[in-house]
């Protein structure tokens, strides 16, 4: 059985087993309880009542926070004439075409967060899927990083954008901002984030599909929202 250790053990300490807090009371004691001497990210669980065996409940897309995460990432553009053009200006960090895609297949070269591509360089690309999958780098439609827009994506990314993905067990986790930020910036997040899940509920789903939703930070303990606090 795994230790906990004492900091982690007191900050558990302060949530009330089985509770469902409100959101500004979560929010407010995941500051709280944070366990790191660095800005520790604040993460958002969901759990759904999904089939992801079933092709219309494979959960999957991209979200532009209001506030961003208050993470950097680094941004590798693979597209051809004006659309590489206008990325470079929008500021991805990297920008290519089949020279890049040669690079990261013969030097496993792996200094950037995401990729965005046109479709015209899906093709090449998709010679390379099962270096990239694994790492989740692979460009894709429904998480907007692939596009004859670039730039637009490049924007996004700097603003804030996250993917995210039900997992096999209908669970979704992402990060919503950092411990450093204001209670009010993080409870817009996390509103913006579960609203807009909540929304994605396939048609073929009955009943209840939220079960539950519960916050924390980088080896914080997890504290439960009561799901009133969010649309239905």
């Amino acid at each position: 059985m795994r230790k906990l250790g004492k900091k982690y053990v007191e900050a558990s300490s302060k949530i009330e087993k089985g509770k469902e807090y409100d959101l500004a009371e979560a929010i407010k004691l995941v500051k709280e309880t944070s366990t790191t001497k660095f800005d520790s990210s604040v993460e958002v669980a969901m759990h759904l009542n999904i089939d992801t065996k079933k092709s219309d409940q494979q959960l999957r897309g991209s979200i532009v926070l209001p506030h961003g995460t208050g993470k950097t990432k680094r941004i590798l553009v693979l597209a051809k004439g004006a659309a590489a053009t206008e990325a470079k200006e929008a500021g991805a960090d990297f920008v290519g075409d089949d020279d890049l895609i040669a690079k990261i297949s013969n030097e496993n070269w792996f200094d950037y967060d995401v990729i965005i591509a046109t479709p015209e360089m899906m093709p090449a690309l998709g010679k390379i899927g099962k270096v990239l999958g694994p790492k989740g780098l692979m460009p894709n439609p429904k998480t907007g990083t692939v596009t004859p827009t670039p730039a637009k994506a490049v924007a996004d990314v700097k603003k804030g954008m996250i993917e995210y993905r039900a997992d096999s067990l209908g669970n979704i986790h992402s990060i919503i901002g950092k411990v450093s930020f204001n209670e009010k910036d993080l409870e817009e997040n996390l509103t913006y984030f579960v609203n807009t899940i909540i929304k994605s509920k396939p048609t073929s789903v009955k009943g209840v599909f939220v079960k539950n939703i519960s916050v924390c930070t980088t080896m914080g303990p997890g504290i439960k929202l009561s799901l009133n606090s969010f649309d239905k």
